[in-house]
């Protein structure tokens, strides 16, 4: 591989108040780093996080571990095709992307798909085992049902990791001591998108019914049902498909349900 960018994303540890003693990155992340720097070889492996200042232990945690670079994207709550696109802007030609398939806060799981959708790359999501020495890359995913699923999958391609695919490595007490003072590469975060929406109040499509007929003394024993018992019409009829649901719209437009539908 020429090149492999691995996604992680700090959050809070306990799901509460983001503190940076009680945060970190989710087994699936790690996983990711150790695929990422096994696809590597002798190659470049840079990590890239999204979020405050604190995300810098993790980013030297990433560097210790191995990662030749770390880069932080300073933003703390931005959506998901957000990040996706900050990402792939930054790392455009970038051959592998690796992120975990879930986050401590147990997000969307979104940001690898937008990734790859921004890319234009081939993307394989939820993978359970990876051959890293394959080429092309065989991987196998999770599906429903506890099946799975054996794909070979080209690059530029983005992947997406379970935690138990990998074990991230140790690292020795130089790399760690080196990591202290490491560079971390800090970018603008992604402008925030503004969604528009036009929100109406609830009103139910109303119902046609036909004008009253016949005198009031009609009309109230018609409604308390006083009088002879009505006959309901029934009859069975066997008809082509078109003409039933001919015969259907008929009868409930009769019925006063199928009116001229509002301008929209």
């Amino acid at each position: 591989m020429s090149q492999v960018t691995v996604c992680w994303k700090w959050v809070s540890v306990d799901g509460g108040d983001v503190d940076p003693r009680w945060s970190g990155v989710s087994p699936a992340d790690e996983a990711a780093l150790e695929i990422g720097l096994q696809l590597a070889g002798a190659e470049d492996v840079t990590v890239v996080c999204v979020g405050p200042a604190e995300a810098d232990t993790v980013l030297r945690y990433a560097l210790a571990a191995g990662a030749h670079h770390a880069v932080r994207v300073d933003a703390t709550k931005a959506a998901s095709n957000d990040v996706a696109l900050a990402i792939a802007t930054l790392f455009g030609d970038t051959e592998l992307v690796v992120c975990g398939d879930y986050s401590l806060d147990r997000g969307t799981g979104s940001v690898p798909a937008y990734i790859a959708a921004h890319l234009g790359a081939a993307q394989a999501l939820g993978l359970v085992h990876i051959d890293t020495a394959s080429s092309p890359l065989r991987v196998i995913r999770r599906l429903d049902g506890g099946r799975r699923e054996v794909l070979d999958v080209p690059t530029p391609a983005v992947l997406s990791v379970e935690g138990s695919v990998a074990r991230l490595r140790r690292a020795p007490l130089a790399a760690a001591l080196r990591a202290k003072s490491a560079e971390i590469r800090l970018l603008p975060g992604p402008a925030a998108a503004e969604d528009t929406a036009q929100i109406t109040d609830y009103r139910p499509r109303a119902r046609q019914l036909p004008a009253p007929a016949g005198g009031t003394l009609a009309r109230v024993r018609d409604i308390l049902d006083i009088g002879a018992a009505k006959q309901t019409h029934a009859e069975t009829l066997m008809l082509e498909p078109s003409d039933a649901a001919a015969l259907v719209i008929k009868q409930l437009d009769e019925w006063g349900y199928l009116g001229e539908q509002p301008a929209k």
